[in-house]
């Protein structure tokens, strides 16, 4: 006898929907979903129902609302724009955008695609990687659209501009072996604003979009769970306002924008361990994986949940980078000029935690920074040695290796830019703790719901969960670890978002 779930034309949500509503939901819904047959009525109904106000909620309501839909945005906190409105605004854009062409600047989608493609981390989501680089450049003409400002100015410098420049190397593009993969080209563009404030302005001009399209934004609502219905379609959300559990219809679909989980400290110790003993969660205090839980609590599947970035900023100033970082062995095992987020993501991940930068007289961190801190200083580097505590001869044997090519502007190990390379050459020398739970050592998390182009969220047997949508970071999208470039993560929420949301609101 065959059994009928096997059979042709037969899908598991079919043989779900025969089995009536009691079973249905046991195996569809999961046990962290609400059934539909629960809900007597809906206390609010809308069209689109986006949870969260960042990046990519406030994206998705945008276009949502542009295809003709009503649109409703919940965000948790009393304030709007979430982890956004804290980051620098960066968004990571390339083959030749309209800033890029503004100063002199020149890009190909191909070398975009190398870069993200073959710099991070193994077995990226490729098909994600090449749609995001063959419309980067008509996703920042509309950025612009909504009314986010940019410079037509050219930063030189590693770090964030804060003096008004709009486009800089955001990440490893000129560090080997990106510099090999890819051609490198400056793909940071950063909205124009004073300081580190990108990311306030970015999300500013995105809501005031938001709200003059018509979208209606309410605060101090958390979602709880997902309403599905017998066949696992979802219909709305339970949500928790002033104490008080309400029910919203989204007539079109649901989409899950509400941000990491990196302020949930048992969900980072249970799928990021690495993360969890970083010196800063880093992120808005909503990133409590809420609409992960959500998702997975109807049937949704979850990836790379492991990853995030790691970062330890150890410039400005570049001459920082003179040095050299060891790991407790007293060996070298990333080259120091690389993005902040591939040296942090190096340390935490696979040097358990711990690592120190070695200085001479010419490469010590100004006076006034507190990072990290100074833990060892002589007039040797076997006097560091012996400090440390490090394998008898191995940090005089890796400074004598590395002062010996140096002197011949080489790098064997790992190319170090031939401006930032010479030999450590006088003292004091002195080494400084990057360890992940010593330092300033800011951590967010990339994993989460598993989608398709247009946001749809994947069970896990790869069918997509109707009415169902997910963008930024409660999606597994573009950044990973090691995370290569500044900017990934709010173009992965705004490009992603857009999508999803348009997604959500052309359903019939």
């Amino acid at each position: 006898m065959t059994d009928s779930s096997d059979s042709p034309g037969l899908r598991r949500r079919d043989l779900l929907a025969r089995m009536g509503a009691v079973a249905a939901t046991t195996f569809a819904a999961g046990a962290g979903a609400l059934p539909a047959a629960a809900v007597g009525s809906w206390d609010i109904r809308t069209d689109v129902l986006v949870i969260g106000s960042g990046a990519a909620g406030a994206c998705a309501a945008i276009e949502a609302r542009t295809a003709g839909a009503e649109v409703l945005v919940v965000e948790s906190l009393p304030l709007f724009g979430g982890s956004s409105a804290m980051s620098a605004g960066v968004v990571y854009a390339g083959g030749g955008t309209a800033l890029q062409r503004a100063v002199g600047v020149e890009d190909s989608v191909e070398e975009m695609f190398r870069f993200i493609s073959g710099v991070g981390g193994k077995h990226p989501p490729l098909e994600k990687i090449r749609l995001y680089c063959e419309n980067s450049s008509a996703h920042f003409d509309w950025l612009v659209e909504q009314g986010v400002r940019y410079q037509p100015r050219l930063s030189t410098g590693m770090s964030v501009p804060l003096d008004g420049e709009s486009l800089y190397f955001s990440g490893c593009e000129l560090a080997w072996p990106a510099r090999d993969i890819a051609r490198p080209a400056p793909r940071g563009h950063v909205p124009a604003a004073s300081g580190m404030t990108g990311g306030r302005v970015l999300m500013e001009a995105l809501l005031a979009r938001v709200g003059a399209l018509g979208a209606q934004l309410r605060a101090g609502v958390s979602g709880e769970r997902l309403v599905v219905a017998a066949d696992g379609r979802v219909l709305g959300v339970e949500v928790s306002e002033a104490g008080r559990r309400l029910t919203i219809q989204a007539r079109r679909g649901v989409v899950l924008a509400g941000g990491g989980f990196i302020h949930n400290r048992e969900m980072v110790r249970s799928y990021a361990p690495e993360l969890y003993d970083c010196s800063v969660p880093w992120g808005n205090v909503g990133d409590q994986g809420m609409g992960i839980n959500m998702g997975i609590g109807a049937g949704a599947a979850a990836l790379r949940m492991h990853q995030g970035f790691a970062i330890v900023p150890l410039y400005p100033p570049e001459s920082v980078l003179m040095g050299i970082v060891v790991n407790a062995f007293g060996q070298r095992f990333v080259a120091e000029d690389t993005y902040y987020g591939v040296l942090g993501d190096a340390i935490a991940y696979h040097q358990q935690g711990r690592a120190w930068l070695i200085t001479d007289r010419g490469s010590e961190p100004p006076v006034l920074q507190d990072n990290f801190l100074s833990v060892a200083e002589g007039n040797t580097i076997g006097d560091l040695a012996v400090q440390l505590d490090f394998p008898r001869g191995a940090l005089q044997d890796t400074v004598a290796y590395y002062n010996r090519h140096a002197r011949n502007t080489e790098d064997p190990l790992f190319r170090k830019r031939a401006s930032l390379l010479r030999p450590l050459q006088g003292p004091p020398y002195r080494a400084w703790d990057l360890s992940v739970d010593k330092a300033f050592f800011p951590a967010h998390t990339f994993g989460g719901l598993h989608t398709g182009l247009d946001g749809e969220v994947i069970n896990s047997f790869g069918e997509v969960i109707p009415g169902l949508y997910a963008a930024g970071r409660n999606s597994a999208g573009l950044p990973g670890a090691p995370y290569i470039a500044s900017g990934l993560s709010v173009g992965d929420a705004t490009f992603f978002g857009r999508r999803a949301g348009r997604a959500a609101g052309a359903v019939a």
